[in-house]
């Protein structure tokens, strides 16, 4: 079986999307399976390692802080695919890319199946809210559902990471949804306090500090800035309790370097590419603060629940559903205050018991063998039923 992940969500500097194809990859070579990636790169080029084939499209930037890329040469990609002839097509992104891999598959007798790994109709809302009036989203919301209707009714198969929003699409009027939740790699991500010390060292965190840690995005679709707000009224009201830690970079990479200058509280890390070190990190943190009210999925607070680590944010998003660690003490308003409350109230529990007990429960229900296993029997289903 030769499985093709064609998407533009993908940057060299990590994030959900990146390290779920490369947990693919690799359990596609471990099987005997090949892997094929088409993704936009600095140059053009098509590099094999061993039985993964991965074509970079050279594309202009869109970040230059998270390093992502509009992949507009669409020629290229027919013609990678045309090269490579895959067993089936994934697409990752819901834009100029997963229209191409619909036509290229339509014309190469390739099924196609698209995963769902952004709520983006959320973006445009929040945008439109902010500057035009409640009828405007109304017509907004509805221009949105009939784009993804329109769009993932074509694929096979739509992928999605959450039962919840799954159930959303299905009342929009997807017909073709498999709910597919994301996993960890439980022989990395587990407890392991031994050598937390020796960590927080190596990374300069202060000892005397509840160390707070944020991995992700330094973007607004990610909640940040109330990530910023509740730290500062944290170190306003106890300067010093708390350390705050950040693995990512993005839009607001200024905003969180002022926060630094004010407080002397901030440690930056633009990012991390080893999940051995990323394991280390959140062993070593306190607690995990996850700001974000659009999330599809959450993947950094599964990993840092399985590596021990409570996590604290706002509720309300799909991400609810995934919180071993006491859901009941997050924050229910999306505020800065209310967040600092929140975290506040967790720091002040007993974190080492509560982590112990969202490991155990993470390391039960979500090892990617599980979620592969699951994965690849829809692709050969796809597979051997696809009439071209």
């Amino acid at each position: 079986m030769t499985i093709c992940d064609l998407t533009q969500f993908y940057s060299p500097f990590s994030g959900g999307v990146r390290r779920y194809v490369a947990e693919k990859a690799a359990h596609l070579e471990a099987a005997g399976d090949r892997h094929v990636l088409i993704i936009p790169g600095e140059k053009t080029e098509r590099r094999v390692e061993g039985l993964r084939t991965i074509y970079t499209i050279e594309s202009p930037l869109i970040s230059r802080t998270a390093r992502y890329r509009a992949l507009l040469n669409l020629n290229l990609v027919e013609e990678a695919l045309e090269r490579e002839k895959p067993d089936l097509i994934e697409a990752g992104d819901p834009y100029q890319v997963a229209w191409k891999a619909i036509a290229s598959g339509r014309a190469l007798g390739i099924p196609v199946v698209g995963f769902y790994h952004s709520h983006f109709p959320d973006a445009v809302l929040r945008s439109v809210a902010k500057y035009f009036g409640s009828i405007s989203v109304m017509i907004a919301e509805e221009i949105g559902q009939r784009y993804v209707d329109s769009l993932y009714n074509r694929f096979e198969r739509t992928l999605v990471p959450s039962a919840g929003l799954s159930e959303l699409l299905r009342t929009w009027g997807l017909e073709n949804v498999e709910t597919l939740e994301l996993g960890v790699d439980t022989g990395i991500f587990y407890p392991d306090r031994a050598r937390r010390e020796a960590v927080r060292k190596r990374l300069g965190w202060p000892a005397n500090r509840d160390i707070l840690l944020y991995v992700g995005r330094l973007n607004p679709d990610k909640n940040v800035r109330r990530l910023i707000e509740a730290f500062t009224r944290l170190h306003e009201d106890q300067p010093r309790r708390f350390h705050l830690a950040v693995i990512g970079d993005g839009m607001l990479r200024n905003t969180l370097q002022r926060l630094a200058e004010e407080t002397g509280e901030v440690s930056w890390k633009r990012y991390c590419d080893s999940a051995t070190e990323l394991a280390d990190i959140y062993r070593a943190a306190d607690l995990f603060v996850h700001p974000g009210v659009k999330e599809t999925f959450g993947l950094v607070t599964l990993e840092s629940q399985a590596c021990g680590t409570p996590v604290v944010g706002i509720r309300g998003s799909y991400m609810d559903n995934i919180i071993f660690s006491g859901l009941h003490n997050w924050s229910v308003e999306d505020d800065g205050d209310a967040l600092a409350a929140a975290i506040k109230t967790v720091a002040a529990g007993d974190l080492s018991t509560s982590g112990l007990q969202a490991a155990a429960s993470v390391g039960s229900r979500y090892d990617w063998k599980a979620v592969f296993a699951r994965l690849f029997a829809i692709y050969r289903e796809v597979i051997a039923s696809y009439n071209p």
